[in-house]
């Protein structure tokens, strides 16, 4: 990537950072009073951010599989650079969570009282799994590249020489090892990653009071949707981050990408279409008001313009019309992966901005108690700042750990 756009991120990502350090300190200081939901809403932006996050990580990760499990060569050069996206994501997206706990500091006891009958204790503990696995599968990743970054001076060299934990040894038979451990990894990780993102479309999924998300579709609904998003994401990352060694090379490995992501989005589209339609056909009242809420309520423009047009209609045309164009799969990717929270936000407060029982919304009013409901300035301060510091820890990894250099990948 040129240092003109190596600039301009760092100028985004530190922006935004400093920007929502309000929003952070907001929350500090006054907690859940500066946030918007309620009673009735008590799910909200950081709710469907940390499931779009969640999903990002989680498509990152199952594109690397296809290098480090299933031997796609000509996805080899962007293996580590997808298992770093899928950290850096799943730690935005466990920041965001986190603090809409309520009391972050209660957490560990998800993990130490688990009730196993619970889809959250479940995924306190598969999240856990997927955190340790993502870490060790991206050392063994790099760590022939940690161990010849280690002899360069300075900071970089130092930090590469303490990640390498004195493994020094770069000869093949080492490197063959690591990646054979990397393949046992990978495949323990394939079920992890489905078996976590399926459980997050579970939590919607179990709760039977919530037509609108009690379907045995709406794990599979999560997970293609963490495919297509977390593909996209990828693809736009490999555009401007990924290895650009031979032109050639990079053009064919984005014109893959940007196939592969095709046809996750024309299936993603497939699962919404059904939803919708059965949905507003069969018109179970509380399902069908949901969706009326998302196709023609106060929101309606999130669902036509951002999410329709922007996150699939110009996608689709770009990538089917012009898919052989790296600035067109790179912009293609880029509205897909940025527009996906639309689908997540529609998925979470549709499904609480219908009352229960009718009558609910004129019965009791006051503070909390209110259907409609849109982020405070405090809610998007501290997206835009757990955004920014994904940001700000992908642009400083990128640029201190063998991310993408390095000797060619051996699958």
């Amino acid at each position: 990537m040129g240092k003109t756009m190596q600039r301009i991120a760092w100028i985004i990502a530190i922006i935004g950072f400093l920007v929502g350090l309000v929003g952070l300190y907001q929350f500090l200081t006054v907690g859940h009073e500066a946030a918007n939901y309620g009673s009735y809403v008590p799910w909200g932006l950081w709710v469907a951010g940390y499931i779009y996050f969640i999903g990002l990580s989680a498509g990152a990760f199952l594109l690397s599989t296809l290098v480090y499990v299933f031997r796609v060569k000509r996805l080899e050069k962007i293996g580590k650079l997808s298992l770093f996206t899928a950290l850096i994501t799943l730690i935005a997206a466990m920041f965001l969570i986190w603090l809409d706990l309520g009391q972050p500091l209660r957490a560990w006891r998800l993990i130490a009282r688990t009730n196993f009958r619970s889809m959250m204790g479940w995924m306190a503990w598969l999240y856990s799994s997927y955190f340790v696995l993502l870490v060790l599968e991206l050392w063994f990743a790099m760590r022939r590249d940690l161990a010849v970054c280690g002899n360069e001076p300075g900071f970089k060299g130092a930090l590469c020489r303490f990640l390498s934990f004195g493994r020094k040894d770069i000869s093949e038979q080492a490197v063959a090892q690591d990646h054979r451990v990397l393949r046992i990894l990978g495949t323990i990780g394939v079920p992890l990653a489905v078996a976590f993102h399926g459980g997050v479309g579970a939590l919607f999924g179990v709760v039977g009071a919530r037509p609108y998300w009690n379907s045995g579709l709406t794990p599979i609904t999560f997970l293609i949707g963490a495919l297509a998003s977390g593909g996209a994401l990828l693809t736009f990352i490999t555009a401007f981050w990924g290895p650009n060694n031979n032109a050639k090379e990079r053009k064919d490995l984005l014109i893959f990408m940007g196939q592969i992501v095709l046809g996750l989005l024309a299936f993603d589209v497939l699962l919404e279409w059904a939803e919708y339609s059965i949905g507003l056909y069969s018109s179970i009242p509380a399902e069908a008001a949901s969706l009326r809420l998302v196709l023609f309520g106060n929101f309606w423009w999130v669902f036509w313009i951002i999410h329709l047009g922007l996150g699939v209609v110009v996608p689709l045309i770009l990538l089917t019309f012009r898919g052989r164009s790296v600035g067109a799969i790179a912009t293609a990717s880029a509205l897909i992966a940025i527009t996906f929270i639309s689908v997540r936000l529609n998925i979470v407060v549709p499904g609480l901005a219908v009352s229960e029982l009718e009558g609910l919304r004129e019965a009791f009013t006051g503070p909390g108690l209110n259907f409609d409901y849109f982020p405070s300035t405090m809610e998007w301060l501290f997206f835009v700042w757990v955004v920014s510091l994904a940001g700000l820890l992908f642009l400083i990894g990128y640029n201190l750990l063998p991310v993408v250099r390095g000797q060619k990948e051996v699958i």
